[in-house]
């Protein structure tokens, strides 16, 4: 049991729309305070920021974060994930705009919500393509891309098997499938060792998401905008950020020194960062807590005012 000293500062619901549902995070008060939509990256992430089999509590760590900040937030289960079951899309007929369609529904719930002030979007790993995508179709305050990719989900994809030692063979015929599904055509016998990955079911998402370029999409946004990448981040690079800050010279560039793809302190020691990825008690890297909390401050009274 918490102690009073310790006790939340913040009260917790739930929240759905069309059968997506995702937690609401807000804190004690009657002050308007501005808000943030979080959204998950890649695969069957959940609202708290974790797969199956590896609990770290990333967002809801920084649910939390932002809360004692007087800054509200909402995270949510992706379409098929978690308690938004009940609306999944069959795989075969899931896109990538479809995630944009939800976030965007997310955030015609967030803003009329009593108190808040001013909404911003705030994007993990692939989430931050989806929240790319999301502001060029609503108006926010601000964006936030928290270790998004640079480069288009192959070029990524050919990175991660090389860093993670996966034989060459297999790394080439990766690469040979994604070329297949870019140019709109069928892809090929799929071995077995990338049969999960490659599954037939996903393969018209994997088509859609593919083909597209993340900084290209950030070039098209204009609302004030927040980079932010760790330098132990096993899955998205530095070169990612710088790419995607190119992209938009006017967005704020953060590196976060010793901060992993989950957003915790960690070596670049592969196998003990990935440790990492199953701790939930681990905090946050403190650097990134202050940075969101001074880009949300800095953006809000000017965009709140446009409000």
């Amino acid at each position: 049991m918490l102690s009073p000293e310790s006790a939340p500062t913040w009260t917790e619901s739930e929240i759905s729309t069309a059968g997506l549902c995702g937690t609401l995070t807000l804190p004690h008060g009657v002050s308007a305070i501005p808000a943030v939509l979080l959204l998950a990256g890649s695969g069957p992430v959940n609202r708290d920021g974790n797969l199956p089999g590896q609990p770290n509590d990333s967002l809801k760590l920084l649910a939390h974060a932002l809360a004692t900040q007087d800054i509200a937030s909402l995270r949510v289960d992706k379409r098929g994930v978690g308690s938004s079951q009940v609306n999944a899309t069959r795989e075969q007929d899931l896109r990538f705009t479809r995630y944009v369609d939800d976030a965007l529904a997310w955030l015609a719930v967030l803003v009329p919500i009593e108190r808040i002030s001013a909404v911003f979007l705030l994007g993990h790993s692939e989430g931050a393509l989806v929240a790319t995508m999301a502001a060029q179709g609503a108006q926010v305050e601000g964006l936030i891309l928290v270790a998004g990719a640079g480069e288009a989900a192959p070029k990524i994809i050919a990175r991660q098997l090389a860093a993670a030692g996966v034989p060459s063979a297999l790394q080439e015929a990766s690469q040979h499938i994604a070329a297949c599904l870019c140019e709109g055509n069928t892809a090929p016998t799929v071995p077995a060792e990338l049969s999960q990955f490659y599954r037939p079911s996903i393969m018209n998402y994997l088509a859609s998401w593919f083909v597209l370029d993340p900084a290209s999409e950030f070039a098209k946004t204009h609302c004030p905008a927040l980079i932010v990448q760790g330098s132990t981040d096993l899955q998205v690079s530095i070169a990612d950020a710088h790419r995607l800050a190119a992209a938009r010279p006017d967005a704020t560039l953060c590196l976060v020194e010793g901060m992993n793809h989950i957003l915790k302190m960690a070596p670049m020691d592969r196998a003990t960062n990935l440790q990492t990825y199953s701790i939930p008690q681990l905090p946050l890297a403190q650097a990134l807590v202050e940075r969101l909390v001074n880009f949300i401050r800095s953006t809000e009274p000017s965009a709140s005012a446009h409000r």
